[in-house]
């Protein structure tokens, strides 16, 4: 089945626009229509239209003045350019359009070779920052004597070298917690830091309470 190629609507409006010049509907010396009432009628973009224009310029059918739009030229020379458009020169802006899409296409693949580019450097200079420091979670247990004390109090940097990130206790995960937040049995305690600092942490919160002295 013979496929049918269809112009481009800035092709179509040039030529409909042309029509209408050759016919007398749009006299030679008579202004055309603004660009934003075209697009209306045209139902298509203000750019659209501003390429009809310019096609219809370099052909002599109308001129475009800046500030003043577009004034009809030749109604000869919009006859002729039906004709050319009708002999071979739709299919001449048809090969030029579609020079325009490839250089599209090219300039789309370039930048979306460079955003993955970057989008890959971004995410390994995420994973090397967080290499050395590992997420652990370390459980407070029934029993031990840091239960209703702070972290502040504890000393836990000073005293493991780890940063608390988070507290989860039960479904509730109080992030970044401050000071002043008290563990209790049950929390799991989410750091950041060093196996050592993790370990150091274990023994921390999982040291079992000094029986008292008998009297």
């Amino acid at each position: 089945m013979k496929e049918t190629v269809v112009p481009a609507q800035y092709l179509q409006i040039a030529l409909d626009l042309a029509g209408r010049v050759a016919r007398g509907e749009l006299p030679e010396g008579s202004r055309v229509y603004g660009r934003s009432i075209m697009a209306s009628e045209y139902s298509v973009s203000p750019e659209t239209i501003r390429r009809a224009l310019r096609l219809l310029a370099d052909m002599k059918v109308v001129e475009v003045k800046p500030q003043s739009g577009a004034v009809v030229l030749s109604a000869d020379s919009a006859r002729r350019y039906i004709e050319n458009f009708q002999g071979g020169a739709g299919a001449r802006a048809l090969a030029r359009k579609l020079r325009e899409l490839l250089e599209e296409e090219e300039e789309l693949h370039r930048r979306i070779t460079e955003t993955a580019s970057a989008l890959l450097k971004s995410q390994e200079r995420f994973a090397s920052a967080h290499e050395p420091f590992p997420n652990y979670e370390v459980p407070v247990p029934q029993g031990s004597p840091v239960i209703g004390k702070s972290i502040g109090e504890l000393k836990f940097w000073q005293s493991t070298g780890g940063t608390v990130l988070a507290i989860r206790r039960g479904q509730k995960v109080i992030l970044s917690p401050g000071p002043y937040a008290e563990l209790y049995a049950g929390d799991v305690v989410v750091l950041a830091g060093s196996p050592a600092a993790a370990e150091a942490a274990h023994i921390l919160l999982a040291q079992k309470e000094e029986p008292n002295d008998p009297i």
